[in-house]
């Protein structure tokens, strides 16, 4: 087989994938997750089930190729605007990622809620989903790291009942922090990610009007929290 027919068969694949999971995504926001089918996304595309599944052998690594799919683009949303960002010092840059995320989110919010949301039932995801997952916390973690070399960061109040799971969680996933500052960053990253769930998801409603400032504000206070002055 010629090196010329190889290239345009992995293109022809290439444009058959992105043809599945655009439809996919159509269904996410239409059905939601729990109701993806292979066989309604071949009915769609004009396919037979056996050749989608040439693709995809199951509805499960289409959810996953749809959710790593998510996961990085909201990361390189993140880590552009983390890059824009970079003469700003620690708090700049802080509330420039925490920035795109919620920016990100309204305008993909199906795909938001695929990550974020109600679990899928019956998915498990794979660890193959973990590194593109792991983009915005190491962006964060990558901000602390700085703020804290540069004596720009206040180590947070750590109760002794805590403690031992704040240590734990440092030596798993940032040994050169100090356990007060990891505990506080994880609850601000939940914090983040609820504030943005509650406005994408409708939680605000009639409770928050002028939600950019009041999301700016949030974002500052959760810098507070993890020590960034």
């Amino acid at each position: 087989m010629s090196s010329t027919t190889q290239g345009a068969r992995a293109r022809a694949r290439l444009e058959v994938t992105a043809a599945i999971k655009d439809e996919a995504r159509r269904q996410l926001a239409a059905e939601g997750a729990a109701k993806l089918s292979l066989r309604a996304v071949a009915r769609e595309l004009g396919m037979v089930s056996s050749a989608l599944y040439r693709y995809f052998p199951s509805r499960d690594d289409l959810l996953t190729a749809l959710i790593i799919d998510a996961y990085d683009s909201l990361g390189e949303c993140a880590e552009g605007a983390h890059g824009k960002a970079a003469d700003t010092g620690p708090l700049g840059r802080w509330t420039a990622v925490a920035q795109a995320v919620r920016d990100w989110a309204l305008r993909h919010p199906h795909e938001y809620a695929l990550i974020y949301g109600s679990p899928v039932p019956g998915y498990t995801a794979p660890d193959t989903t973990v590194p593109p997952a792991s983009r915005v916390g190491l962006l964060f973690i990558g901000i602390l790291r700085d703020a804290h070399q540069d004596c720009g960061l206040t180590e947070p109040p750590l109760s002794a009942e805590l403690r031992p799971e704040a240590e734990r969680m440092a030596a798993d996933l940032a040994p050169d922090l100090p356990p007060a500052t990891v505990a506080a960053l994880i609850a601000a990253w939940a914090q983040l990610f609820g504030l943005v769930g509650f406005e994408l998801f409708g939680q605000f409603h009639r409770v928050v009007e002028d939600r950019e400032t009041f999301f700016r504000h949030a974002v500052g206070r959760l810098a507070q929290d993890v020590g960034l002055a």
